[in-house]
């Protein structure tokens, strides 16, 4: 069949194409399919880099090579007539295209799949971890100010121009960057998705008016076309002249648009929608008409986002074979060949540009029922989790995928792009929905946990990482980008990361739609669901975790206001992390027998108000060795619990020599949440400034107070251990007036000690005299009811006494006689309150030979120093 408007090109006739790039890749494959350009310049960083440089001759020699080498689909597209295809060879193509799309099955669009249950239908509970992290977003969605979001479309579109743009040096969206606009395409996805999630009607009020403002510039501009630059960008894009990514945000645009319509009930952005594409239809029909559709493929010699997969989707909704057409145009044959021919030769390539195409691709199978695309994704996710994923779920080392299984000399700062982990929780979760697989599921949940909770400081609303360092002794904070901050830096990842903390509850509950309605579970998080098709409430209660109780423990609780739904099951995820020893399953009270770790356990009932099942899953420590096959590599390990990843705290330190490493719970320990009670920090001041008594690059002396989840306050951080071991305390001001050891918070089994009358304090490990390890803590020499000071044991009379009021002053034993020394006894006392640091409730202590190291969930850290794997061998 013809597709009216382009003549000459039919969905057969694209088919072809891609197939000629499938047996080309047989034979030459490159890396550079997406950029010509040298494929360092394909990383974001480099490019945002290079565009605000001033150095001109750097800019004219890079981009003097841009696509002077013509990308494989090029050279391969070369092989096909350039204008018009004879009627027969119409025919021929379209006997080829049957036949290869028939090859594995039929061409009705496939059915049997997994339902997604609607963000309207989930809500979360506010306390749990993730319920906080939504709060957090919301309140930046919030945040940000509309006039400055809009600024650039306006001024493109020829409008008054209200407020400042966001134009710091470092922003994104500053006017005269390239990619300006991508992020308020995102904001119009995640505050869909937000709205959908919590229905709060300021937010509402706000995405709506942003949706109305971009209208006015689509109208006033009257072409259809909309963005933040003008369309500039695509005359040089296709003149084949160096522009960064033009279509990436287009994607952005057409997705935010199309959230706001399927999910906020938003029509005036559908019909912008289609305007839009309305417009590109014909660009792109312009390209190939005038050129040829390989001059199109190599005009998309660049970062194009997601455009086939947001066009296969608008496409489910009106039908227009135009919007199919333009999909399949967007799939990139140079990529989806090494996947069709199942070559695993993804070394190379800029992750976030080719992780999109294959989603497109995934929602082509949906659409098509083309086996051979169904194939490409289940491929593509066994070769990146098998050969190129972290322990974290994500994977990418600078932007790229590095050599299969060679992981091990790839831990630095810049792993683990955050739109990388949000582009491949798409992938696993399309899979997961067609397949029903556990794995699937395991997977999304290993990535969720450690690859997305992780990129929010705490609950700043709008500090968030770019990339997640993996090497040793990385802090989140002092990686190349460090945090961002709300209004300043707009990078991709901060687009994926306000629509990823949008769309929490997407994906823990999938419908199945059978003659008997199924509910599927696969995302044990505290949350309720209004699940309509099954005519109940379900409540889901998640228990937090802990090491001293090894158990992940899940109540779910059913209601209906009709009292009885309808006859129903209830599938159940047994992680594969977890144990069927110990495993317990009941419904009201009555035991079930578990299933298997790695599959579903499903109960069928007609679900009545009141009815309860718990699930109680045991949770136990593992370590699981870098995806690298090389041997000297096979000791490098990350250490987990459950889901969770544990990271230690080292600055740099990752050698842990163990007696053994087959029985885990002989060298690491579980911190009770008791130790809490025993964390303290001391200060003093002086004039207008607070010092803290800390450990700084192993001398202890005085630093600046620093705030929690800093550096510093891991070094300011001490845990009280009485000398008398049946004492306990409930706070550290119940310690005063008992002798008691310091130990470093970071450095477990390290203790604070003193070697002697006016020489420095030292750190002291278990072969260090006990007499000079151990200080009374006393009231404070100064008389201040709220101080303290520190009296040696074996050398009464003699205290802990900073040597000077400033930063870097170094700790003493002192001892002085004469109690009207009013210097000295200022000097000796200290204010002991809380740890600055507090241990997180999974926290643990590996014990090694020559060391010994704190673990908590790497999701936890916000700008501590940390290693997630360790060099983990025997003595």
């Amino acid at each position: 069949m013809e597709m009216k408007g382009f003549g000459f090109l039919d969905m057969s006739s694209v088919f072809v194409i891609f197939l000629l790039c499938v047996w080309g890749c047989e034979f030459a494959v490159g890396k550079e399919c997406t950029n010509s350009v040298d494929s360092w310049m394909q990383s974001h960083t480099l490019r945002f880099e290079l565009l605000n440089s001033n150095n001109e001759t750097l800019k004219n020699e890079v981009f003097s090579h841009y696509h002077l080498t013509p990308s494989d689909d090029a050279a391969w597209l070369n092989l096909l007539p350039r204008k018009i295809l004879r009627e027969e060879d119409e025919y021929e193509w379209s006997v080829m295209y049957r036949k290869m799309k028939h090859a594995g099955g039929g061409s009705e669009a496939p059915g049997g799949f997994l339902k997604e249950v609607s963000l309207h239908d989930v809500r979360l509970d506010p306390t749990s971890q993730h319920g906080k992290a939504q709060q957090t977003n919301l309140e930046y969605l919030l945040m940000l100010d509309s006039d400055s979001l809009l600024w650039s479309f306006r001024k493109t579109a020829g409008l008054a121009t209200p407020g400042e743009p966001y134009d710091a040096k470092d922003s994104w969206e500053k006017p005269s960057g390239e990619l300006r606009g991508h992020f308020v395409g995102h904001y119009l996805s995640a505050s869909a998705m937000m709205w959908a999630s919590t229905h709060n009607d300021t937010l509402k009020e706000k995405m709506s008016g942003i949706v109305s403002s971009l209208a006015l510039c689509q109208n006033e501009i009257g072409s259809g076309y909309l963005s933040a630059f003008p369309t500039l960008e695509f005359d040089k894009l296709e003149n084949i002249t160096y522009v960064w990514a033009p279509y990436y945000t287009i994607h952005k645009i057409l997705a935010g648009l199309f959230d706001q319509y399927t999910l906020a009930g938003n029509d005036q952005a559908f019909s912008m929608m289609k305007w839009m594409v309305e417009y590109f239809y014909k660009r792109i029909q312009n390209v190939i008409s005038k050129y040829s559709i390989a001059r199109h493929y190599m005009s998309l010699n660049e970062e194009a986002g997601g455009m086939n997969d947001i066009l296969y989707k608008l496409y489910t909704i009106t039908g227009d074979t135009k919007h199919l057409l333009l999909a399949h145009l967007f799939d990139k044959p140079c990529f989806l060949g090494l996947l069709a021919v199942k070559a695993d030769d993804i070394a190379g390539y800029h992750t976030n540009t080719h992780i999109p195409i294959v989603i497109g691709a995934q929602k082509r199978y949906e659409i098509t029922g083309e086996p051979l695309y169904k194939e490409m994704g289940i491929f593509f996710m066994d070769i990146v989790n098998s050969s190129h994923t972290y322990a974290t779920g994500g994977s990418s080392v600078s932007e790229f995928w590095s050599a299969p299984k060679r992981l091990a000399t790839t831990l630095v700062t810049e792993n683990e792009e955050s739109c990388v982990t949000y582009n491949m929780l798409k992938v696993s979760r399309t899979l997961f929905r067609w397949t029903k697989e556990p794995a699937y599921a395991d997977f999304y949940e290993r990535a969720l946990t450690n690859g997305v909770l992780g990129i929010q400081r705490g609950t700043e609303p709008g500090v968030m990482i770019y990339m997640l360092p993996l090497g040793r002794g990385q802090s989140k904070a002092i990686s190349y980008h460090g945090w961002g901050s709300p209004f300043d830096h707009f990078w991709c990842c901060y687009g994926t990361g306000i629509e990823s903390f949008s769309k929490l509850g997407d994906s823990i509950y999938f419908e199945a739609e059978d003659e008997t309605p199924g509910l599927y579970i696969i995302q044990y998080i505290s949350s309720s669901l209004d699940w309509k098709s099954g005519e109940v409430v379900l409540n889901q209660t998640v228990d937090n975790i802990n090491p001293w109780d090894p158990y992940l423990r899940i109540t779910l609780i059913f209601s209906s206001t009709k009292g009885t739904g309808k006859s129903s099951t209830l599938n159940l995820r047994m992680p594969i992390w977890t144990d069927s020893d110990g495993a317990k399953v009941a419904l009201n009270g009555q035991s079930l027998h578990p299933s298997a770790p790695g599959s579903f356990l499903p109960i069928a009932n007609k679900w009545n108000h009141g009815d309860t099942v718990t699930l109680q899953l045991p949770i136990s420590l593992r370590t699981e060795a870098i995806k690298d096959d090389r041997a000297e590599f096979a000791s490098i390990q990350a250490i987990l619990y459950g889901p969770v990843l544990l990271a230690a705290h080292t600055s740099g330190d990752w050698d842990l020599q163990t007696k053994s490493t087959d029985s885990l719970s002989d060298w690491i320990t579980p911190i009770p949440s008791s130790y809490n009670s025993y964390l303290v920090s001391f200060s003093q001041e002086y004039e207008n400034s607070t010092f803290a008594l800390a450990n700084v690059n192993q001398t202890i002396e005085l630093d600046n107070f620093p705030e929690a989840g800093t550096a510093a306050s891991v070094h300011a951080t001490f845990r009280l251990i009485l000398d008398d071991l049946s004492t306990k305390v409930s706070k550290a001001q119940d310690a005063i007036g008992k002798s008691v050891m310091l130990e470093l918070f970071d450095l477990p089994g390290q203790v604070l000690g003193h070697q002697g009358k006016e020489k420095n304090l030292v750190i002291a490990d278990s072969s260090y005299s006990k007499d000079k390890k151990v200080f009374r803590l006393v009231p404070g020499l100064d008389g201040n009811t709220a101080s303290t000071s520190l009296e040696s044991e074996s050398d009464e009379g003699c205290f802990v006494y900073s040597t000077e009021f400033e930063v870097n002053a170094i700790l003493k034993l002192g001892c002085n006689t004469e109690s009207s020394n009013v210097g000295f006894n200022q000097a000796a006392s200290f204010v002991m309150k809380s740890g600055i640091s507090q241990y997180h409730p999974i926290s643990f202590v590996a014990q090694g030979k020559d060391r010994n190291f704190l673990l908590q969930p790497l999701s936890s850290f916000m700008d501590e120093f940390y290693t997630p794997y360790l060099n983990i061998t025997t003595v």
